[in-house]
């Protein structure tokens, strides 16, 4: 173990410094894209100027003023401004500059959108929002991916059952993202039958750190973690259920029943264990692909996670905290496709982590 550490360590480092390149490109397309290719500065300016003549235009000294020395007052504190805030300078320039910062999470203060404590610091709103998201998401995932694993492993035993064929005509209505069904799930739960909460975090007046709260926070969750499974549920079973059929029909198989073994050992050890590689990778896939329907779907519930605070931030133009979720997605995106390699090597013996990739 000790002399495959080195080797290890050389694929895990180049790997990590692909997908950062991978991340910082993204990123610089991000905030070329957010920024127009600087045609926005041309409409930041104009509400500099604007700002700059309503203030000063409250002033009863301003309106006093002849308007040519007037005009050239309120172009000095526009030049002023313009300075301030960079935009006096190429925006090529300036775009690596806003790379460097959107890496770091130094993105500086929000335009428009402040955190709960009343911060407009974009870093802070974002690590506000970052926890509310990862929860509401890795709960469903983990819903997911077990309801998935242990149903496929089900069907697989009673392949052709009407229950088998139930699932594979289900299997077309996860191409409706997870959102769709939130929909029709506050319709029934929330408005006609009155049962859940359709959105927010807890009911309010509760005091963080409580039972009630916990609890509260669980039952606001009920909807959306359901629009998510049931989003991804039936496709994931049907392709797992396939996975397990190829490998139960292996030579191997066969042997190990010959020799005796238990229906639940061969299914453990010789069905389920070389059958995890392919099913964590479709698995991973399919939650990179449903990070931004969370987007829609937080939302939807009015969930205060990183989703909702991108919508907002849409709505209000707020360009450093789009930038700034971009930049956190990205970061979550890469670290997964970091992982998937490692986790390769922990679930399947055959697999070994080596110098020039993944054997």
């Amino acid at each position: 173990m000790k002399e495959n550490l080195p080797r290890i360590a050389r694929y895990a480092l180049l790997r990590a410094v692909l997908l950062f390149l991978a991340v910082v490109l993204a990123i610089y397309l991000t905030v070329y894209v957010a920024n127009m290719g600087g045609a926005l500065d041309d409409v930041r300016k104009a509400e500099i100027r604007y700002a700059v003549g309503m203030a000063m235009g409250a002033d009863p000294t301003f309106r006093e003023m002849p308007r040519e020395e007037a005009r050239k007052l309120v172009d000095a504190q526009v030049q002023l401004e313009v300075e301030r805030l960079g935009l006096d300078r190429p925006f090529i320039e300036r775009s690596f500059e806003y790379t460097y910062r959107a890496l770091a999470l130094n993105l500086g203060r929000s335009e428009q959108m402040t955190s709960d404590a009343g911060s407009r610091q974009v870093r802070l709103i974002l690590l506000e929002r970052l926890p509310w998201t990862l929860l509401l998401f890795g709960t469903a995932e983990l819903f997911l991916f077990f309801l998935a694993l242990f149903f496929s492993l089900f069907l697989s035993r009673r392949y052709g059952s009407f229950l088998d064929r139930l699932t594979i005509g289900l299997a077309p209505t996860s191409s409706a993202p997870g959102w769709f069904y939130g929909i029709f799930l506050i319709l029934i739960f929330s408005a006609v039958l009155g049962v859940l909460p359709w959105g927010g975090i807890s009911d309010p007046g509760l005091t963080r750190g409580t039972w009630e709260y916990a609890l509260s926070v669980a039952r606001h969750m009920v909807l959306p973690v359901t629009a998510i499974v049931i989003g991804a549920i039936f496709a994931s079973v049907y392709s797992w259920r396939t996975f397990f059929l190829i490998y139960s029909s292996e030579d191997y198989v066969e042997l190990a029943k010959a020799k005796g073994l238990s229906s639940r050992g061969v299914e453990r050890k010789y069905i389920l264990r070389p059958t995890l590689p392919p099913i964590i990778t479709s698995f991973l896939l399919l939650m990179i692909t449903m990070w931004m329907g969370q987007i829609v779907l937080e939302t939807i519930f009015r969930w205060p996670g990183l989703g909702r605070i991108f919508y907002l931030a849409s709505q209000m133009s707020d360009t450093t905290v789009i930038v700034g979720v971009i930049v956190v997605y990205g970061y979550l995106l890469a670290a997964t496709v970091f992982l998937l390699d490692f986790i390769y090597a922990i679930v399947d013996p055959r697999v070994r982590v080596e110098a020039g990739g993944v054997r």
